[in-house]
């Protein structure tokens, strides 16, 4: 009888341990913390693509990120990474073979087609496929164009027009020290369309973010746009080769980014790391430390596939299938941030709206 008991007791023990309540922590200015849709609803279509954005702003998105690489003739497109062999159809394209070729990025040799070595005629001409087909619907593979920034800008435009509150855009320039390198650096063209669109002033509803710290610095020379330091859990920025995001992120490291960044943008294992188990572990102080240096902290990818969640909320052994992102999700809320990255923008604003 008294083994029956115990047995009987000890879930519910162990339910009252999970269930203590834990205080919320504000965001850094009070207000609800933004959903940022992250490649556009790319949990759903494949990433940056018109399509994709237009469904992330359909489902809730306050914000859309189109990350930017360049065309040959200067012309700024939304890809994952100027390597487009993994989003588009380019490796399957005979006339495009004799483009493939190896370069040093970032300090690594990578293999395949870029778009630095495409006219944006030539780029009109790829159709864009998903990036992680083990893991998601391959179903609109090969339907959509590769679009430019205005085009994305456009959208937001035509979105707008019957909005009291903007969708905004949030756009990461990636591999600029390499793009320059090249001589197609992204910050004047990239600012003048976001100029032309008319996003001027502290105010604007955009963030300009990168990895990288040499042009940040340069486009806070230039704009007074919002700007967002990119940081993640090991490494460091391509251009500081002296650097790592552990000291970046340090209190004083913070405060350096403070001088010329409006917040971070952390790999989210850095706000809430995992255990052994693979659960989630007791959170890091980051955010507390960020917003003592007045910086925003929107935190970096929540996906809903079993294969990216945290072993409490993972919904099966099958990586392909869903789990509980709302749990996830509202754990992060809890410490404080102020906007969040995910592929998955109905379950981010239900997590914000709270179940």
């Amino acid at each position: 009888m008294i083994r029956c008991f115990v047995a009987l007791l000890a879930p519910l023990l162990l339910a009252g341990c999970v269930a203590e309540p834990v205080t919320a922590q504000p965001t850094l200015d009070g207000q609800p913390p933004i959903v940022i849709a992250h490649r556009g609803a790319s949990g759903e279509r494949p990433e940056h693509t018109l399509e994709s954005y237009a469904l992330a702003i359909e489902q809730g998105a306050d914000f859309i990120e189109p990350d930017l690489v360049l065309t040959k003739d200067g012309v700024l497109v939304a890809r994952h990474e100027n390597e487009i062999s993994e989003t588009t159809d380019v490796a399957d394209r005979a006339e495009f073979a004799d483009r493939k070729a190896t370069k040093i990025i970032d300090g690594r040799a990578v293999t395949g087609w870029f778009t630095e070595d495409f006219t944006l005629a030539e780029i009109k001409t790829l159709r864009a496929k998903e990036r992680l087909p083990r893991l998601r619907d391959t179903a609109f593979d090969g339907r959509f164009e590769v679009p430019t920034f205005e085009e994305i800008l456009t959208l937001l435009a035509r979105v707008n027009r019957a909005r009291r509150v903007p969708v905004g855009v949030y756009p990461e320039t990636k591999h600029p020290s390499y793009f320059a390198s090249i001589g197609l650096p992204h910050a004047a063209p990239m600012l003048e369309l976001l100029d032309r669109f008319g996003y001027r002033g502290r105010a604007a509803p955009v963030f300009i973010q990168s990895f990288e710290v040499g042009n940040l610095m340069d486009l806070r020379a230039k704009s007074d746009l919002p700007l967002i330091q990119l940081v993640d859990a090991t490494g460091g920025p391509a251009d500081r080769p002296d650097a790592s995001y552990a000291a970046m992120t340090s209190p004083a490291g913070l405060q350096m980014i403070a001088a010329y960044a409006d917040g971070i943008g952390p790999n989210k294992a850095m706000i809430i790391p995992r255990g052994v188990l693979g659960r989630l572990g007791e959170p890091t102080s980051l955010v507390r430390d960020a917003h003592a240096a007045g910086l925003k902290v929107h935190p970096w990818t929540f996906r809903r596939e079993n294969y990216f969640l945290p072993l409490g909320n993972k919904g099966g052994v099958n990586p392909a299938g869903h789990g509980d992102l709302v749990g996830e999700i509202e754990a992060f809320l809890k410490t404080g941030i102020d906007g969040l990255f995910s592929d998955n923008v109905r379950e981010a604003v239900a997590a914000r709206a709270g179940r």
